[in-house]
């Protein structure tokens, strides 16, 4: 199942319409209950995302919980340090979203500028999320409206599973 908004876009998990948020919970719930069971599949096997984060940045937590997310449903997981604030012109943005786009199904950044983020996400092959692991990201009140069977920090993680699936699975 893909989600109807554009995947490429990195600011369309900032705006999901209602509809979408109703398909991203309904597939967080069906993650959830097949957590409970011991049942989750790993439907991203084979796919490898990337971590964009530096050391300093919000990064510990954040990085955590996207990695987890992703390894259990499947998918591997590089953490790669940036130096993409030194680059400037549009060639050296472009250069990198192509060498992304082959290396990886999606790569998440964490801590960058958005308009960093938005350019490499306009030059990429794949979908490039912009801190959808964080705290502060929309997607993260909707692990509220999941019951409370698990932690709320298990709720985040299955819409996050949720999202990736959505957007690569």
């Amino acid at each position: 199942m893909r989600f109807p908004f554009e995947i490429h876009n990195s600011s369309a998990f900032q705006l999901l319409l209602p509809e979408d948020e109703a398909a991203l919970i309904g597939r967080a719930r069906l993650l959830q209950a097949a957590s409970l069971r011991a049942t989750l599949s790993l439907q991203l096997k084979g796919k490898n995302l990337g971590v964009f984060c530096d050391e300093g940045s919000e990064g510990g937590e954040c990085r955590t919980l996207f990695q987890r997310a992703a390894e259990e449903v499947g998918a591997h997981v590089a953490t790669i340090r940036p130096a993409l604030a030194s680059l400037g012109s549009p060639g050296e943005i472009r250069n990198t979203a192509r060498i992304l786009s082959r290396l990886y199904d999606a790569v998440e950044c964490q801590g960058m500028a958005p308009d960093l983020v938005r350019q490499i996400s306009r030059e990429a092959a794949i979908p490039i999320y912009d801190g959808i692991a964080c705290a502060a990201h929309p997607t993260a009140a909707l692990a509220n409206q999941l019951d409370d069977r698990s932690l709320p920090a298990d709720n985040r993680r299955f819409v996050l599973q949720a999202l990736l699936l959505g957007s690569i699975g």
